[in-house]
């Protein structure tokens, strides 16, 4: 379903043949969009609409394409893709999707997987974690999958507006690239692989458990702990 868009106060001289421009790429990126919404579809619950979330998404590539600074190269792809997840994370973010018993689950799961880890020497498994919550593993993962997108969107949010001054923004925009490759590095070689096979390869957390031959809601977790690292490490240098 492609957005229908209103042109007709359009100030363009010709406003016909940008609609076909726009329309042309908005078709060939639209791969990028069903993409976006199969990484975050898990996160979001079914508290937004599926077609609304699509909507929102070609509303994001919209933006990238007139944001990009000429027509869409070898770089436009990931720049839309960022520019979706982006629009997606804010109305999620709008509608505070998470129900107060999710955000309060998130925290216990935390709490008690530390404690099952204490008690048992390793970390729980899956089936013994969600004994622990009285919850079946379906309803575990929708509460690890809670607990980062909350971390996602603080990043999300961090990354937008920054903390540095907005005069500054071109150069602390390049050093906070510097900061997230730096702090990327730092990682175990697995959560590194992690990270790229999400962030750069674009796979969901479904495909990136059988990759790394993890269950779900462990790559969830790693997913969340990482994102946890990039917010502190942010705002710590943001307060310098």
């Amino acid at each position: 379903m492609l957005l229908e868009l209103d042109w007709s106060t359009a100030d363009d001289a010709q406003p016909l043949a940008r609609v076909e421009h726009e329309s042309h790429w908005l078709s060939q990126y639209m791969p990028l969009v069903r993409r976006v919404l199969g990484q975050l579809k898990n996160q979001a619950g079914t508290v937004i609409d599926a077609d609304d979330l699509a909507q929102i998404g070609i509303m994001g590539l919209l933006e990238a394409l007139r944001r990009y600074g000429g027509p869409p190269d070898e770089g436009f792809a990931a720049f839309a893709f960022k520019r979706i997840r982006g629009a997606i994370l804010d109305e999620l973010r709008r509608h505070d999707w998470r129900p107060r018993q999710l955000r309060q689950q998130s925290h216990q799961c935390s709490q008690v997987e530390r404690e099952l880890m204490r008690r048992l020497g390793r970390r729980p498994s899956e089936p013994e974690l969600a004994q622990a919550m009285g919850v079946d593993i379906g309803e575990l993962r929708d509460i690890i999958y809670a607990g980062q997108m909350a971390e996602m969107e603080s990043l999300q949010q961090l990354l937008e507006h920054g903390v540095e001054p907005a005069q500054e923004a071109s150069f602390s925009r390049l050093e906070q690239q510097r900061t997230i490759t730096g702090l990327l590095e730092r990682l175990p070689e697995r959560e590194q692989r992690l990270m790229s096979l999400y962030y750069q390869h674009e796979l969901n957390m479904k495909e990136i458990a059988l990759v790394l031959d993890l269950t779900e809601s462990r790559v969830c977790q790693l997913h969340k702990q990482c994102l946890a690292l990039l917010n502190r490490e942010l705002t710590a240098n943001g307060e310098q």
